[in-house]
């Protein structure tokens, strides 16, 4: 059975699927996104998600209603369900809309909405072990919370981590670190957690959202500030946050700054939570 997609409202075959040349995606990068995490065939958080959806459409002035919210979610489960997906990923994109290419954009073009399905295993190796993170500075522009398809400063940032033989890369302005180039960063030093504020700097993520929940649950104090790079030497452990990192362990900073460290006891308490909230998920509850 050929693989579904989601175009405008109907779910086609993926070969069937077609976009036009003048897509403003496709010139301007001009849309939005989300990346939805399947468990057990259960889509996790996609309220929030939809929200997110919501919020990046207002701040790029693209039309998205509630009632265009509800129906998509609706239709994005369907989606689901046509493809058999149990363990994977949604990937759903927002576009302005197909117009004659110029910067300046029109109110009332048709959004031009599509999604697809994607098997994809949990990092369980990667959960338990840690990974490498790469420091390189952040070249991104100044709207970093909205999640737009315009990504280059994160795909260039990425090729840099791999080819460092690094699994992601942490982004700093001067001496600020801002967060991964797709995912958020925390660090852990006496018991306290410090993550960047949720400014125009940062993507504020589902799973950082929700670890932050986590924290609160575990009376840990969390310190909403910008980290310094010296601050990484001192650090007691770092871990990362995304739809498909979950909660991913730092064991080494290379890059900008040269740091080693251990999987430390927060991180692993942190999992244990999300594993419960995954648990949750695929049972349907």
């Amino acid at each position: 059975m050929a693989e579904k997609v989601l175009m405008g409202k109907e779910i086609i075959a993926r070969n069937e699927a077609m976009f036009s040349f003048d897509d403003r995606s496709m010139y301007f990068g001009d849309g939005i996104y989300e990346v939805v995490r399947i468990y057990g065939g259960h889509p996790y958080q996609m309220e929030m998600h939809m929200q997110r959806l919501q919020r990046s459409a207002e701040e790029m002035d693209i039309p998205f209603s509630t009632e265009d919210k509800q129906t998509l979610s609706a239709s994005l489960n369907e989606l689901k369900n046509e493809n058999h997906l149990q363990e994977g990923i949604l990937y759903v994109q927002v576009s302005r809309g197909a117009a004659e290419r110029n910067h300046l954009y029109e109110r009332h073009e048709e959004p031009v909405v599509f999604a697809f399905t994607k098997e994809m295993p949990r990092p369980l190796d990667q959960l338990q072990s840690g990974i490498a993170v790469y420091l390189t500075e952040d070249e991104r522009w100044l709207r970093c919370d909205i999640k737009s398809v315009n990504l280059l400063g994160n795909v260039l940032a990425k090729r840099k981590a791999a080819d460092h033989d690094c699994q992601e890369a942490v982004l700093h302005r001067g001496n600020e670190v801002t967060e991964g180039s797709s995912s958020n960063l925390f660090i852990v030093k006496d018991n306290e957690l410090q993550t960047h504020p949720a400014t125009n700097l940062i993507l504020n993520g589902i799973t950082r959202q929700v670890v932050l929940e986590y924290a609160e649950q575990l009376g840990k104090s969390v310190r909403y500030d910008p980290i310094d790079i010296e601050d990484l030497a001192g650090a007691d452990e770092a871990f990362i946050t995304s739809t498909t990192n979950e909660v991913t362990p730092i064991t080494e900073f290379r890059g900008t700054k040269h740091v080693q460290l251990k999987v430390g006891e927060i991180t692993k308490q942190l999992q244990e939570r999300f594993e419960d909230d995954v648990k949750k998920t695929e049972s349907g509850t």
